[in-house]
């Protein structure tokens, strides 16, 4: 969202003025480019679009570029505005920039001797590839078609060329697949437009059309681009590749799109239109065969291009055609690059003195960072797997990297599975915290329902597994244990491959290339600018050794929370948490208690040990105790059964037994119920028993050597008699273990954020605590009203397609909500503790928007999921970057 917000604000800016005028012939709307001048600029792409902007620059760098026109993005909005309807004076603008090239070029459109050809071709300020349309070798109609064919003493290429343009005018304009006039009127029940001046506003109104099209839409969906920005469009004198064998067009980069080596990258075909080269009409040869084949152009084209990339100072996707040995250029504009190549693009471009650190880091997108960290296919092998007819369905890309293992229906088969050390990918309707165990032991995950902030999308971004979730198209059988997708049908134990980068599953394997950080020598030169830039710290959300021991070698600077609930649901644990809750007195609590304290402190000792002088908040137990009984769902059916069969004795009266406690369990509303610091003040012991784990591992470490900083949360304080009650008995219990353990052990006491009336009551709550962190995700459910787990279920994807909302508020923070309450609480609680460490550790605490209004509101650190504490670190210095140009300003 960051993107967007940003672009959206700048575009506002930028055309406010022509907005301001009369929509009449005063506003302008067409920008002419010919004779070596041009009336727009580079500094003009919200205007003239990406295409348009490109063109004029080069027009006034000097470079052979045809005569041509801009129709303006504002012209498309306005369009739009009128219910599809050219606005007034465009017409007229449109006619007078046509004289001038036609002036030019000392040819006419549609003129029966040296007739004028055009290609109209539409270009938005961000660029969307491939997304919208353009129509080329528009103005033919018969007798120029003859003309050309006289002009040029080439009836094959007269003909080819006015075929062309009847099948894209046909496709695009009309709708229709025609390469004939008569299956036009066929199709249609009107003649083919031969007047060269309406072909060319009908095919204005389509390149305009095509911003609404399906594909752009999907497209700016997936990148977040703004639906306002509407599209340029412009018209350009046609230039030919397909004049024979001194004639060719191609696509080249100034460097590798896909290595990011600096290198003139592409290709080309000699006698050929530039269709044939994006359509894989015909197979093109490298960029680098040209320079055999016509070396005059070949180092025209090579001196241009280095130009070009200088004067941008990055790197450029060039458009070019050669006419008759003559070389014209079509197109510059920043090349699209995949991650690897981001990175390395970036940071050779500060070496080469073409950029600074800041402007390296702001080239970068933060998601290319998690690419490049996570698993990917290798882009050969999935094209052939398309080949195939491998692939199966798209759901949503829930969470980025790449799995490829069998297809497994349950939990417990995806653990049995692994101990037979076989790679598994866990396929499921939906996920629940039961399946917890089952995506621990896959390599991916899919669901048919579910979305971004599904309990998939969510528990797989922490475990930093592929995700795939929302693939509406799967239709799973768990009794047969099969998928069947558009006929095709998978069975369990068949391997499938997922792409949780493109929500893109494949059936069978596809080999992966694995991430190795320490490798990635470029990405960690770039975020060690980053670090000297940010001001933001990047902590960590660990619930493990193993998590923790990789978050630091990925920079984390401390666990900003470990869940110990987490802790409690392993295997050889859960049965002692389910005695636990199972007893009916406090003596009984303890003994189970007492049986979970080593497993506690054990895991506390290795945290504290992975994370050596570094803080470690650890937040005590938040979900409500129904959660570690799922196993029991069904013990009132099962009584029934006994029951019926005459079925008594002490397992009938153990099962009554636990239905009982699970009828005082039950609550309409669980989590705004008997959860978090609720559930501490009514069974004080869960709180002793961790109080007693948190500190012994601290002494435990201490008598190694190891420098624990343990910080001990409080979850879900919404009073101050619960955060004084509590205060008590954790120094109480403190106070016990430090005079039985003969030392003392720093620690710190503090709390979580995460319903309104904290943040309201947030400086009394300073008075005892000596750190917040915020709790976003219950913070939005609570401020806003909505239930996570339901809202994804029933309507936010809705609310966020049809842009009810701007963003789903548990992937993207609500600024003007949750986001208000923030400062409420960082202004009140700074107040009365004057530097309060502050950080955030909620879903968005790895958000590269949320992350830029942390910065901007003063909080300490963020603290993401493991995989993204890179994405962090690199959000953080963009942030900080913006914030030092808005003061500039």
């Amino acid at each position: 969202m960051a993107v967007a917000v940003r672009t959206s604000r700048a575009r506002a800016k930028s055309s406010a003025p022509t907005r301001a005028k009369a929509s009449g012939a005063r506003t302008k709307w067409v920008y002419l480019f010919a004779n070596g001048k041009a009336e727009g600029n580079a500094k003009m792409r919200e205007l003239l679009g990406g295409k348009g902007a490109g063109l004029a620059e080069m027009t006034n760098a000097g470079l052979p570029v045809p005569p041509g026109f801009t129709i303006t993005t504002a012209a498309c909005n306005a369009y739009f505005a009128a219910g599809r309807k050219l606005p007034p004076g465009l017409l007229e603008q449109v006619e007078s920039a046509l004289a001038a090239v036609e002036r030019a070029t000392g040819k006419k459109l549609g003129d029966t001797k040296n007739p004028l050809l055009v290609s109209v071709r539409s270009g938005a300020a961000m660029s969307m590839p491939g997304m919208m349309d353009t129509v080329l070798n528009l103005g033919l109609n018969d007798e120029s078609r003859a003309a050309l064919a006289k002009l040029t003493k080439n009836e094959r290429f007269a003909h080819d060329a006015y075929r062309r343009f009847m099948s894209m005018f046909g496709r695009i304009v009309l709708g229709i697949d025609a390469e004939k006039k008569d299956t036009v009127r066929r199709e249609t029940g009107k003649a083919f437009p031969t007047d060269p001046k309406q072909q060319l506003r009908l095919a204005i109104e389509a390149v305009f059309g095509s911003w609404f099209g399906q594909r752009a839409k999907d497209y700016r969906k997936q990148f977040k681009i703004p639906d306002d920005l509407g599209t340029a469009c412009s018209v350009v004198t046609m230039v030919f590749g397909n004049m024979g064998d001194d004639s060719g067009t191609g696509v080249a980069f100034t460097r590798n799109p896909n290595t990011g080596a600096k290198e003139l990258y592409g290709e080309y075909l000699t006698n050929a239109q530039g269709e044939d080269v994006v359509a894989g009409i015909r197979t093109p040869a490298p960029i680098s065969q040209m320079k055999g084949d016509l070396p005059k152009a070949y180092a025209e084209f090579e001196k241009i291009a280095k130009r070009l990339e200088k004067h941008y100072r990055d790197a450029q996707d060039l458009e070019f055609t050669i006419e008759r040995g003559k070389l014209y250029m079509l197109q510059t504009r920043s090349a699209k690059r995949t991650a690897a190549a981001a990175v390395k693009i970036a940071t050779d471009m500060v070496r080469e003195g073409l950029i600074t650190k800041d402007e390296a880091l702001q080239r970068v997108e933060p998601a290319q960072v998690e690419q490049l960290l996570l698993p990917r296919f290798d882009p050969a092998e999935v094209e052939k797997a398309r080949k195939a007819g491998r692939y199966l369905a798209k759901g949503l890309n829930a969470s980025p990297g790449a799995a490829t293992g069998r297809a497994v229906f349950d939990a417990d088969r995806a653990v049995a599975l692994k101990g037979q050390r076989q790679l598994v990918v866990l396929v499921r309707p939906e996920t629940s915290p039961d399946d917890f165990h089952g995506m621990v032991a896959a390599t991916g995950i899919l669901t048919a329902r579910g979305g971004s902030t599904s309990h998939a999308a969510v528990v797989a971004r922490g475990l930093g597994l592929p995700c795939v979730a929302g693939c509406a198209a799967l239709e799973i059988d768990l009794g047969k244990r099969e998928m069947r997708v558009d006929g095709k049908l998978v069975h369990e134990g068949e391997a499938i491959s997922i792409d949780g980068t493109t929500g893109e599953v494949f059936a069978g394997e596809l080999p992966t290339i694995e991430p190795n950080f320490r490798e990635e020598k470029a990405l960690i030169e770039l975020l060690s600018w980053a670090d000297k830039r940010r001001r933001l710290g990047v902590w960590v959300n660990a619930d493990t050794p193993g998590e923790c021991k990789l978050a630091r070698e990925l920079g984390a600077e401390g666990v900003g929370l470990a869940r110990t609930e987490h802790m409690f649901r392993q295997a050889e644990r859960l049965p002692i948490v389910q005695d636990m809750i199972m007893a009916d007195s406090t003596e009984g609590r303890e003994r189970a208690l007492a049986k979970l304290l080593p497993f506690q402190q054990g895991d506390f000792r290795e945290m504290f040990e992975a994370m050596d002088g570094l803080p470690v908040v650890i937040r005590l137990i938040d979900p409500p105790l129904h959660e570690f009984l799922r196993e029991y769902a069904d013990v009132d059916i099962e009584i029934a059964v006994a029951r019926a069969t005459g079925k008594d004795g002490a397992d009938l009266a153990e099962k009554e037994r636990i239905y009982r406690r699970l009828e005082q369990l039950h609550e309409d509303n669980p989590m705004l119920g008997l959860r978090g610091c609720r559930l501490l003040l009514v069974y004080p012991e869960i709180l002793e028993m961790q109080i007693r784990a948190i500190l012994g591992a601290a002494i435990d470490s201490k008598e190694r050597g190891v420098k624990a900083k343990p910080e001990i949360m409080m979850p879900l304080v919404g009073t101050m008699g619960e955060l004084d009650r509590l205060y008590e008995q954790v120094m109480s219990v403190a106070a016990t273990v430090q005079r039985e353990r003969g030392t003392k052990v720093d620690f710190k006491f503090g709390t979580m954020i995460e319903i309104p009336r904290a943040c309201l009551i947030a400086d009394e709550i300073a008075e005892k605590a000596e750190f917040f962190s915020f709790g976003t995700n219950d913070l939005t459910q609570t401020i806003l009203g909505i239930s996570r787990d339901d809202a994804q279920k029933s309507f936010l994807t809705r609310y966020v397609e049809e842009k009810i909302i701007p963003a789903d508020p548990f992937q993207v923070l609500d600024r003007d909500g949750v986001g208000a309450m923030m400062r409420i609480a960082i202004e009140r609680g700074r107040k009365t503790r004057d530097g309060l460490k502050i950080g955030i550790c909620g879903e968005h605490g790895g958000d590269p928007s949320s992350i830029e209004f942390c910065h901007q509101v003063g909080l300490t650190y963020v603290s993401p999921s493991t995989y993204r504490v890179p994405v962090a670190r690199l959000a953080a210095a963009q942030a900080a970057i913006a914030g030092a140009a808005g003061r500039d300003r």
